[in-house]
């Protein structure tokens, strides 16, 4: 069975979103010599409504293709642990806005953090050329064998280790451009420390966004903006700790209230939930509509919790527990951001420094800050 049909589709998709980059047309050329579907594992994983059950590519070819080509936006689940996804083919998309982000040229030494099925360390392989090197680290080392098998098969020459990609890779170093293929609340310094000055950063941070950082001139510090909004898998390790229902338990709210704000952006405006991240990094939002209107969950993972609850009259009641008042918080650090004009995620920053790092908005030096903390 051939699959020139799914990457004829998500590639027409692709053209009428635009998302094609016109300063990397590499990309482009590189995906249709290195399908998705030469990458992923024979079993995939698709969430029933209850629990991931398995997809596999004998037993339904046409379905597994299409879960493989879904759409610009969506992974494919490739390894699922404890229940949850722990490995996936990213998004066709995402992984194009951040190859185009990385602004990669031939010859580049590269360091790739989470080989995953290797498909995007064929990419980066396939544009530095004989001339450059990629090194990609792995954590799970059943993953980076058949990453590294798959690499093979395709001629990509890329350098496999098994290994923390927090401590990226030493011996391959100093790096012209790193790129992670996960989520990292603080950017690991060991990063910085083995890109070359004036090279590049390409990383997703804080599950909801990818930056993209210079490294300075002495080595002492690496900088830059967010560049794109997505959903990243976390490094493992760091999962979101207890669920709301934990945190919420049996007792009452210590605390109710009415909310005089509409409640509806906390659903769809993500240039708002971004700024939310950034200030709260430790708080998760949820949202859900039913016939009374827009309702919200809140939790920090360990002890407070808060529901914005609609009333179905246009109302919205905020109930709250533990020692914080998450429903405050949040409200502050709406205003404050409403305050700023209600800045796009586009304006906001990272600095990785040795001993702290920070988000800003709109200038590095003299915008607003929010100390970065978590693990790396």
């Amino acid at each position: 069975m051939t699959f020139d049909h799914h990457r004829a589709a998500l590639a027409a998709t692709m053209d009428q979103r635009g998302a094609w980059p016109a300063r990397s047309s590499w990309i482009r050329r590189a995906v249709a010599t290195l399908p998705r579907d030469a990458f992923a594992p024979d079993r995939l994983w698709c969430w029933d409504g209850y629990a991931y059950v398995p997809l596999d590519r004998s037993v339904d070819p046409e379905r597994w293709a299409t879960e493989v080509y879904a759409s610009p936006d969506t992974a494919a689940v490739t390894q699922v642990t404890g229940g949850v996804p722990s490995s996936s083919l990213s998004a066709q998309g995402i992984v194009v806005d951040m190859l185009d982000s990385l602004l990669l040229e031939p010859g580049h030494r590269v360091l790739e953090l989470g080989t995953g099925t290797g498909w995007n360390a064929a990419l980066l392989a396939q544009r530095v050329g004989a001339d450059g090197r990629v090194v990609s680290v792995e954590v799970d080392p059943e993953l980076a064998g058949r990453a590294a098998e798959r690499l093979k098969a395709v001629g990509a020459e890329v350098a496999v280790h098994v290994g923390d990609g927090a401590a990226g890779c030493p011996p391959g170093g100093p790096y012209d451009r790193v790129i992670s293929t996960y989520a990292v609340d603080a950017v690991p310094w060991a990063w910085v420390e083995q890109t070359r000055p004036g090279g590049r950063i390409v990383t997703p941070w804080g599950h909801l966004g990818h930056v993209a950082l210079t490294v300075a001139d002495d080595g002492r510090s690496a900088s830059g903006w967010v560049q794109g909004l997505a959903t990243f898998m976390p490094a493992r390790g760091t999962g979101p700790g207890r669920d709301f229902a934990e945190v919420r338990g049996d007792g009452p709210p210590t605390d109710e209230r009415p909310v005089t704000r509409d409640i509806a952006p906390l659903r769809d405006d993500w240039h708002l939930l971004f700024a939310l991240r950034v200030a709260l990094p430790d708080v998760r939002i949820t949202t859900a509509i039913d016939e009374d209107g827009v309702n919200t969950w809140l939790h920090d993972g360990i002890t407070s919790w808060a529901t914005l609850a609609a009333t179905g009259d246009g109302g919205t009641i905020a109930f709250q527990g533990g020692p914080r008042r998450l429903a405050d918080e949040l409200e502050r650090v709406w205003a404050a951001w409403l305050a700023l004009g209600g800045p796009p995620l586009y304006d906001y920053g990272l600095t990785v420094e040795p001993e702290r790092q920070y988000a800003w908005c709109e200038d590095a030096a003299t915008g607003p800050r929010w100390p970065v903390r978590g693990r790396s």
